[in-house]
């Protein structure tokens, strides 16, 4: 007879999420095993482990829980207020460390570094979002900036406010980045009419246009390394 409605600490010696985390570290700990943590406690007729199971095959994993709208995760059997709070708490502090204290900033050395932080969760969006990734002058991430979202178009994106978050925190930098939600990255002519635009306006304003990335679903591409809207 399977074990069902089990606490972590209820779950057979050597399957406990808390017991591997303590004694291997957590980085040994499947995507499950991490969100059972989180969860605690499973419902009856599905222990903790299975339902962190079915929630991360439900919503595609950490990017999809990412997205969730709380009233979403709430309305979910077996999750509820408290299970959706402590989940959208703990995934919002991950989210956070990436832009933690200078010294601890990740560093941008190249278009893989800046695809890195931001694929996880544009590579799987359902419409075109354009963000910045605003740099100090050592290409450190001081914030990741929203700018607008809705199909990519030269005539509604206004420039200015590709540059508004970055003119608030004096950055020295910018990378910008949007998704084509069809999963193909490849750049569109109205991407490099964009594109330009944007670096023409990073001059007047001296704030360096370093790349604009275009995101699939697992790939990339860098308008820069392709010479698309950027003057060699």
């Amino acid at each position: 007879m399977p074990e069902y409605h089990l606490r972590i600490k209820e779950l057979p010696a050597g399957a406990q999420p808390r017991e591997r985390l303590r004694d291997l570290g957590a980085q040994a700990l499947s995507d499950a095993e991490l969100l059972a943590i989180v969860l605690r406690v499973g419902v009856p007729g599905t222990n903790v482990l299975l339902l962190a199971q079915q929630l991360l095959v439900e919503q595609g994993g950490w990017p999809g829980l990412l997205r969730c709208d709380y009233g979403e995760l709430c309305r979910r059997h077996g999750i509820g207020e408290a299970k959706a709070a402590t989940l959208k708490a703990a995934l919002e502090i991950g989210r956070r460390l990436l832009l933690a204290d200078p010294a601890e900033r990740l560093q941008i050395k190249n278009p893989t570094d800046a695809a890195q932080l931001l694929m996880l969760e544009m590579g799987h969006l359902d419409q075109e979002h354009l963000r910045t990734v605003l740099l100090d002058t050592k290409n450190r991430v001081q914030a990741v900036s929203t700018v607008y979202v809705g199909s990519l178009n030269a005539s509604l994106v206004r420039v200015g406010e590709v540059f508004k978050a970055a003119l608030r925190h004096n950055s020295a930098a910018l990378i910008v980045a949007h998704n084509h939600p069809s999963g193909d990255p490849t750049p569109s002519p109205e991407d490099v009419l964009v594109t330009r635009e944007i670096v023409s306006a990073g001059k007047l304003l001296d704030v360096e246009v370093l790349d604009h990335l275009v995101i699939g679903q697992g790939r990339f591409v860098s308008m820069r390394e392709r010479g698309l809207g950027f003057s060699r």
